[in-house]
């Protein structure tokens, strides 16, 4: 499949910042795949979706959307992305018919046309039977619908999602990951934004981890968790740990790899609770105690305490 965005170096950096939000991110999304941003708040996501939007000039590098330019080309550009911004878009006195007529008087939609794709939009978000009523009324769940309905209007050829889901109600949550995965069955891109690993493994095709400013990692779901092998033990230790003991536990079956740093062991493992059993053994043997013990399951957000040494919410 062709790439549809193709990002090059990208560096944002914003006036009396002392480092970059986004510092030479690069990356390329097919036509027609989920592509997702996972990372903690503030790890440069939004920027970079700014960016991409035409909402933010690059400090430098390049992009390109539907095979225009972000900077030459900026009104092509933006005539074919949907953007769904993180922080609600909508006028809370309006009904959420009136709110989609006045976004899609912007995108110069009018008459019969206008009215056709209002009501479509309201159907994919399941709000038929509110379009009329006030947005201020309205729950955090079915707010962040119709912000999804208003970036829907002009039915682009990218949809930018970012955190659709923060603070919604599990109802709404579900709404809108079947409205994502039935909007790309029928061929709608998405640039998706997150820190919920579990919606990361859920919807998208592949996944970028990114983490102040950088992405460190970019790949399937499944490649991701299957380069952790079968789970990772950490321990906590004496700092006066003999370092024959890590070469014991090295030799151990189901033992990938060992890390010791600062009275803190990370064994990435090819079984982790059969693993454990033969660590055990080796620290007992060696009369050395273990002061902590944690059990790391093979997911996304395993892979990203393990790049970067912090939970992915902290």
């Amino acid at each position: 499949m062709p790439n549809i965005v193709e990002a090059n170096k990208l560096v944002k950096q914003y006036p009396g910042a002392s480092t970059p939000a986004v510092r030479g991110v690069s990356f390329a999304i097919q036509q027609g795949e989920i592509f997702g941003f996972l990372g903690p708040n503030g790890a440069g996501k939004t920027t970079t979706i700014s960016m991409l939007s035409c909402l933010l000039k690059p400090t430098e590098g390049s992009a390109t959307v539907t095979g225009f330019d972000l900077i030459r080309q900026s009104a092509e550009v933006k005539r074919r992305i949907g953007l769904v911004p993180q922080d609600l878009a909508l006028y809370p006195t309006l009904s959420a018919r009136d709110n989609l007529s006045f976004f899609g008087r912007i995108y110069g939609l009018k008459g019969s046309d206008l009215r056709q794709r209002v009501d479509d939009a309201l159907k994919m978000v399941g709000l038929s039977d509110r379009a009329g009523d006030a947005v201020e009324t309205f729950s955090g769940g079915m707010k962040r619908r119709v912000n999804i309905a208003a970036g829907l209007l002009h039915k682009p050829e990218v949809l930018f999602l970012d955190e659709p889901t923060v603070g919604v109600d599990p109802q709404s949550r579900n709404f809108i990951f079947e409205n994502v995965e039935s909007l790309n069955q029928d061929g709608l891109t998405v640039l998706y934004t997150t820190h919920y690993m579990e919606e990361a493994q859920r919807l998208c095709d592949r996944v970028a981890i990114i983490d102040q400013g950088q992405i460190i990692a970019l790949d399937t779901p499944k490649a991701l968790i299957n380069s952790l092998g079968g789970g990772i033990i950490h321990l906590g230790v004496p700092p006066e740990m003999p370092e024959s003991l890590i070469t014991h536990v090295e030799r151990l079956p189901n033992v990938q790899s060992v890390a010791h740093t600062d009275g803190k062991m990370e064994i990435t493992t090819q079984q982790a609770q059969h693993a454990l059993i033969g660590v055990i053994e080796v620290f007992n043997e060696a009369n050395v105690s273990i002061t902590s013990l944690e059990i790391l399951e093979p997911n996304l957000e395993t892979v990203f305490l393990h790049l970067t040494g912090k939970r992915l919410r902290n």
